[in-house]
């Protein structure tokens, strides 16, 4: 065997992740690239094959190759579909690190993923550009004018979300007590963009935990990294998760709960983050096994406590991949919404394919993206639902982009905001 190329030495010690593969195919029509592009090497099977390649010093990186890494969204249906239990997860993740740390991307694409990850990941940035923000918004009502904008630029105008929201947003009180008996301490993570533009989610989630007996606290705190190490920002990811994990240590609770989909699969995936970091090591897989969704903990309690009223609603439970696939919590929501008398849940095509949004996915891939999301709003739409539900912030500005641009209005909420209704007994 052949030293491994010089851009690909850091995926040799994952070699044995890489020949579990055994080329099955099996991921070939989960995976929604493939769907998409048709292309072997936009598949994870084709994408191991690379990866094994470089480990052998067959090849080396360039932007042929790392285009095939550009189009997977990393939503890990490959893993659900996989009979050999391959962790795709950690083999993307650290070639994404490997890219980003040898491949000189265009100056174009270089400058555009900065601006991202200047605003995205600091909730005090993303608050300033509300104002801005609500510009933007009304961009939406000039289709005409929009059609001369360059596709990153139309593409973030269409996925921006309310700047409304941002002003409405109030700050997650430090502690909540529980109502009645304590059943469960936890802690919660606010998150960034979550903490700005969906507020009300978080609201919604800390008065149900409450409702069920759960105190929460929510200590001062930043970013999880989820963007950045989802990006190949190894670094980056590791300074947030560090300062992050600081934050709970400090803090005793029996879990530390999270409602955006993405952060907890990053989160609960800090071990591997800090593997080769001795100091960091055992306190990140402390963390990450203490590293709870919101389904997981209500949906853990037992039976509810606080009433719920009727609600006699059809509701499209929307998969956030990085929930399903990720963390494999696919039965907790579905659960959750069923204690609400009057609730039908509407079964969804294509439930195990991924909407497009994918961190910033849907920002660095419009084209693709965009057709991911027509794609899940058609299925979502023949299920005739009167709202959707999901769990992850990323999908609802995805899937609520995609209606809009099929002309449809289609209410999409978090499965918190759905129980939280139902509980206080108000309309969504």
């Amino acid at each position: 065997m052949s030293a491994p190329a010089p851009s690909f030495e850091t995926l040799a010690p994952l070699e044995p992740l890489i020949d579990k593969c055994v080329h099955c195919g099996f991921c070939l029509p989960t995976c929604p690239s493939y769907l998409v592009l048709g292309q072997e090497m936009d598949s994870p099977r084709g994408r191991i094959y690379v990866m094994k390649a470089g480990v052998d010093g067959r090849t080396t990186m360039n932007a042929g190759m790392v285009g095939h890494f550009d189009t997977c969204l990393g939503c890990m249906a490959c893993e659900t579909a996989c009979p050999s239990g391959v962790r795709y997860a950690p083999l993307i993740e650290e070639t994404r690190a490997a890219i980003e740390h040898h491949h000189r991307r265009p100056l174009a694409d270089r400058l555009f993923r900065s601006l991202l990850f200047w605003a995205l990941p600091y909730p005090r940035r993303l608050r300033q550009l509300a104002k801005p923000l609500a510009l933007v918004n009304l961009l939406r009502r000039f289709p005409r004018l929009l059609a001369l904008m360059p596709l990153r630029l139309r593409n973030l105008v269409a996925l921006a979300p309310d700047a409304s929201r941002a002003a409405d947003a109030r700050d997650t009180p430090e502690s909540t007590s529980a109502t009645g008996a304590t059943r469960l301490r936890v802690g919660f993570v606010t998150g960034c963009v979550q903490r700005v533009f969906f507020g009300h989610v978080n609201e919604a989630t800390v008065r149900v935990l409450s409702a069920e007996g759960c105190e929460v606290l929510a200590p001062a705190q930043g970013c999880c990294g989820a963007l950045a190490l989802h990006a190949g920002r190894d670094d980056e990811a590791r300074a947030f998760a560090r300062e992050l994990i600081r934050v709970f240590e400090q803090t005793p609770v029996d879990a530390v709960v999270v409602n955006a989909a993405g952060c907890g699969s990053s989160m609960k995936s800090y071990g591997d983050l800090f593997r080769n970091d001795p100091e960091w090591a055992e306190r990140a897989r402390t963390f990450a096994g203490r590293v709870r969704d919101v389904t997981e903990v209500l949906g853990g309690l037992g039976p509810p406590q606080a009433p719920r009223s009727r609600m006699d609603i059809r509701v499209a439970y929307h998969d956030a991949c990085h929930l399903g696939h990720a963390q494999g919590v696919r039965q907790q929501p579905r659960d959750l919404l069923k204690t609400i008398p009057g609730v039908t849940l509407v079964p969804v095509a294509e439930s195990d394919i991924c909407c497009g949004s994918a961190g910033i996915f849907n920002l660095v891939q419009p084209e693709m993206a965009a057709q991911l999301g027509r794609r899940k709003a058609s299925m979502i739409a023949e299920a005739q639902p009167d709202i959707i539900a999901t769990t992850n912030p990323g999908c609802m500005l995805q899937i609520e982009a995609a209606f809009r641009a099929a002309g449809q209005d289609r209410p999409i909420v978090h499965v918190v905001e759905i129980l939280d209704a139902s509980i206080r007994g108000v309309d969504l």
